[in-house]
């Protein structure tokens, strides 16, 4: 096979590479500005990344050429898939840290197979719904192991916290193939899904006010580094590469290679966040991949 028969599955790795940077950097820039802060200007940083590509490339800051249903798909995509999920995310970071939350998120492709059954009518096989219980087992032994430096009640909080994200994220990827459907730009389809994610982010702060905290308030020079590289990171590249692989690749390989995450930050987590990972976490890291991959590729 050439290079270009493989963009997809290249793509689908970049992705999975971005996102493992993207978790250490909001871990970080979460624990300097607090959840709500950062969602809000993290978006706004990719936000303009995205205009100012988007205008390069098709001459124009926002997409001009999409009808008002492409637009009601890919904004409820967006306001569901960025503003809300990402909201819960980052409450989970805060209490569970990267690894586990990113061992969370795998049960993403489960939650959007099983919405895309009801949804859609589409059959899911003996073996999948094995794999899909072998990721579950996975999780649960990681997750349930408590730390020393847990919270009171804060495990219980955080995985909360990271499944409404799940819930939230697997319905955005449900509304993104109705709002992509006919081949509709990868970067087009992004620019509009920010747009309204950032509009849903701020409108909130500007009523309230929370708006002058968020501008104002002290800003740790290491958070601000985070939050920045965070926003390129995920919201503009990290999406970005992930629709390609989407597009490119057979959804099974790239969902599978997107899922790796987890596994990349088992090192960072026991080497920057100085995290405690044990056999059991390594153990149930590797059962959550696998069951994953084996959902996707039988």
């Amino acid at each position: 096979m050439t290079f270009a028969d493989r963009i997809g599955e290249l793509a689908a790795l970049g992705t999975c590479i971005l996102w493992t940077l993207t978790y250490v950097q909001f871990t970080f820039a979460v624990r300097g500005i607090g959840p709500s802060r950062l969602n809000r200007l993290r978006l706004s940083i990719a936000l303009v990344c995205l205009l100012a590509v988007h205008a390069i490339v098709h001459r124009s800051p926002i997409p001009l050429d999409a009808t008002a249903a492409r637009w009601g798909w890919l904004i409820l995509s967006g306001v569901v898939g960025f503003a809300v999920s990402d909201a819960f995310l980052f409450r989970a970071l805060l209490y569970l840290g990267a690894h586990r939350t990113s061992l969370l998120m795998a049960l993403i492709p489960i939650v959007s197979a099983l919405l895309a059954w009801g949804l859609f009518g589409e059959r899911l096989t003996w073996m999948q719904l094995v794999a899909a219980s072998v990721t579950v087992t996975g999780i649960a032994l990681v997750v349930s192991a408590r730390r020393r430096d847990d919270r009171a009640g804060g495990s219980l909080a955080g995985v909360l916290f990271a499944l409404g994200a799940v819930a939230a994220q697997s319905l955005r990827y449900i509304l993104s193939v109705q709002g992509m459907s006919g081949g509709y730009p990868v970067l087009s389809t992004n620019v509009i899904q920010i747009v309204a994610a950032t509009a849903a982010a701020w409108i909130p702060a500007l009523a309230s006010g929370a708006w002058r905290s968020t501008l104002a308030a002290p800003f740790p020079q290491r958070a601000a580094a985070a939050t920045i590289g965070g926003a390129v990171t995920g919201p503009f590249l990290g999406v970005t590469l992930s629709l390609v692989a989407l597009g490119r690749a057979p959804v099974g390989i790239a969902s599978t290679l997107m899922a790796l995450s987890p596994v990349f930050l088992l090192p960072l987590s026991r080497f920057v966040f100085k995290e405690p990972i044990g056999l059991r976490a390594v153990l149930g890291t590797l059962l959550a991949v696998g069951g994953v991959a084996v959902l996707f590729l039988v």
